[in-house]
């Protein structure tokens, strides 16, 4: 999957597969984390939020 890169402390790129509608997320640490189900707005709200890591803790990561 292709990804691209964030402006974001914590995060460094983001991908996302609309047909499985899988976002992929790779953390400045190294790990690279798959979240299935992910509608297309939420990863177009991602990449558009003011603060990626605030957007990912609230919609992403609590739903997962």
């Amino acid at each position: 999957m292709n990804r691209s890169s964030v402006s974001s402390s914590n995060i460094r790129s983001v991908g996302y597969n609309l047909d499985t509608r899988t976002l992929e997320v790779e953390f400045h640490s190294g790990g690279i984390y798959q979240y299935a189900g992910v509608p297309e707005t939420i990863y177009q709200g991602f990449m558009r939020a003011a603060s990626i890591g605030s957007y990912f803790h609230e919609h992403i990561k609590g739903d997962a």
